[in-house]
């Protein structure tokens, strides 16, 4: 069986920080990066979704923790095509426009290229350091399959080169009837490791829990069950504290998965308080087989 790391989409949520997980001399931004590597080897940096890192603050992670931590970091939201805030773009690429939101078609070629370029350099000191899992690239319950999707996945690929990018979908047309094999098949070829979530099913961004491998590094994602998953308030969205019965049923499906690749990476999602936390170290527990 390959090598499972277990961890959580958040180490500096407020509702974390709230929740008296880290102890009380924890109060600085490098005590509580320290903190958290010391009970998880693997974290994925969800703030880059939001915004574009930069090299000084990916300095400090790298040299804040042990040498064998991953950050798997989440693609900023204009290179996965969602909405994206004009205040968050560095000012020298905002396009000229009264609108709050933009797409990539709002920028110039040339701009949209140097985000792309200014995104991955900022990711030099981990990547030097050798401390980056992957690279998630969430698309956007719009983007369904067809061939110039398909494509968009390989351009992106070849983009992150020498990363490694790892495909989320939102849409269940990838996993539709035959669609099904055939968008797995793809992704094996290319050697696209594919991320296999948990999440609320009977909605437009709902997709199923199809637990497969499509490289030699898989990659799930729990995002809870919550009733308000459809709710802007992100910690409705994700405030749900899986049951022992539930991971428990993930565990031996987990083991599977490991068993057909060279490194598996859990993620728990369900950030709101530490229940991300909580999860992820009942689940080491689980996978480690003592309370097997």
């Amino acid at each position: 069986m390959g090598d499972i790391k277990v961890g959580t989409a958040s180490w500096t949520d407020r509702t974390l920080l709230d929740s008296g997980w880290y102890p009380p001399e924890v109060t600085s931004a490098e005590q509580r990066l320290g903190y958290y590597a010391g009970q998880f080897p693997l974290v994925e940096v969800d703030a880059t979704y939001y915004a574009p890192p930069n090299e000084q603050t990916t300095r400090l992670w790298a040299q804040r923790t042990p040498p064998a931590f991953t950050f798997n970091v989440k693609a900023f939201s204009l290179l996965t095509g969602h909405p994206t805030k004009v205040s968050a773009l560095p000012k020298d690429l905002r396009p000229d426009t009264g609108k709050p939101n933009v797409y990539p078609h709002d920028l110039s070629s040339a701009a949209y290229d140097e985000v792309w370029s200014r995104f991955l350099s900022a990711l030099d000191p981990l990547a030097e350091a050798g401390k980056i899992g992957s690279l998630l690239f969430q698309f956007p319950p719009w983007f369904t399959i067809r061939r110039s999707n398909r494509q968009t996945l390989l351009e992106v690929a070849s983009r992150c080169k020498p990363l490694r990018v790892a495909v989320e979908f939102r849409h269940a047309s990838w996993f539709d009837g035959d669609n099904r094999d055939e968008t797995l098949e793809f992704l094996r070829t290319h050697d696209l490791p594919y991320v296999v979530v948990d999440m609320p099913q009977g909605h437009r961004s709902s997709v199923p829990p199809v637990v497969e491998a499509t490289s030699d590094l898989a990659l799930v994602r729990f995002h809870g069950h919550s009733e308000r998953w459809t709710s802007k308030d992100i910690h409705e969205k994700f405030g749900y504290l899986y049951s022992s019965a539930e991971l428990s049923d993930w565990a031996p499906k987990l083991r599977a998965l490991a068993a057909s690749t060279s490194q598996t990476h859990v993620l728990m999602n369900n950030c709101y308080s530490d229940y991300a936390q909580r999860n992820a170290a009942e689940l080491i527990d689980l996978l480690s087989g003592e309370d097997s």
